[in-house]
Formats: structure tokens, C-alpha cells, sequence
């Protein structure tokens, strides 16, 4: 028996994490090859995420709403198959020399980002209602407060708000159209 680790895809060049939004399998479940284990929701699309190998869900690492960053391990599947077939190509490359000119240009970005970050916006926020990763993400980039997205009436499923809420409320300052 071996252990498979299953991981949250890559899913787009500009996509760096996910929201799980439901498990289609539990621990213990059988699984079949290219069978969806996992609801996932992105800035961009909501997917499912299908099993790579055959074999049995033995472990859970993340619970539904959490956000996973992608290439991070999702669960484990306990498989009959000789553990050397299930070495990830992931774990084989060799990672790349970065120059020091870039991590300084990586260094000062941080910076930068730091000093204008002012309360980030969650997931959930206190009374309850649900963001999206797209939501946040423009809320972020329009400079919204978290208390002025709480004020917008959602039009979304269980009035969550939605990119189109967004666009309406701030029509002027918004890109995303």
C-alpha cells in the first residue's frame, strides 16, 4: 500500500489559490481514477478537482471554506499501487536560482503592499456574509473597505455579494467591466 498526496492543481497562470467549497468524498470513501473528490471556487472559475490515482480517502487536510494555496497537499488517498508509480513530477524538479536583484525587487513590493494594507477582508466577515476570492480580490485592488462591502446588498445566492454588486455600487472607480 501507498500513500498518494493529492494537490490543488494549477489552474491559470494568475490563479494562486482556492476556496473549497465542498467535499464530494469522506474519509474512508472508495475512489475511482479521474473521480471528483473536491468543490473548489477561484477568482475565476469553480471547479472540481478529480482523484489521480485509485484507492481509499484516508485523510482530509483542509475543511470546507478554507482557502489552499495552490500546489498545497488537499488529502491523502491510501492506493495498492508500489509507491515509486506515485512520485509527483512536482517533487522531481530542481528549483530555480533566483537572482539576488529580484528578491530585493520582491523585498521592496512587500514593503509597499505593507504600508497600504489596511483591515483585509475574510472570507466571512463578522455579521456572517460570504466573499468570494473574486470579491476580495477587486475589494482589495479598488481599495473598498471591509465595512463599506459589508454595506452592499448582495444579489448572489443566500445575498452574497458578487462581482456585478461591486460594478454597481462603484461604477466610476472600477476596472472590471
Amino acid at each position: 500500500m501507498a500513500r498518494f498526496e493529492l494537490k490543488l492543481p494549477k489552474m491559470g497562470e494568475s490563479v494562486a489559490e482556492a476556496t473549497i467549497t465542498s467535499w464530494l468524498k469522506e474519509v474512508g470513501d472508495t475512489i475511482e481514477l479521474d473521480e471528483a473528490i473536491v468543490e473548489i471556487a477561484t477568482d475565476k472559475v469553480d471547479s472540481e478537482v478529480p482523484s489521480e490515482v485509485e484507492g481509499t480517502l484516508i485523510e482530509v487536510l483542509f475543511e470546507k471554506d478554507d482557502v489552499v494555496a495552490v500546489g498545497a497537499t488537499i488529502a491523502v488517498i491510501e492506493t495498492e499501487e508500489v509507491e515509486s508509480n506515485l512520485v509527483s513530477p512536482v517533487e522531481n524538479e530542481i528549483p530555480e536560482f533566483k537572482e539576488e536583484s529580484s528578491i530585493l525587487e520582491i523585498e521592496k513590493t512587500i514593503e509597499k503592499a505593507t504600508g497600504t494594507i489596511t483591515s483585509p477582508i475574510t472570507k466571512v466577515s463578522e455579521s456572517g456574509k460570504f466573499y468570494s476570492p473574486l470579491v476580495r480580490s477587486i475589494a482589495k485592488e479598488e481599495n473598498i473597505a471591509v465595512e463599506e462591502l459589508a454595506r452592499i446588498e448582495g444579489s448572489g445566492k443566500e445575498g452574497r455579494v458578487t462581482k456585478k454588486d461591486i460594478i454597481m455600487k462603484y461604477p466610476r472607480q472600477n476596472r472590471y467591466r
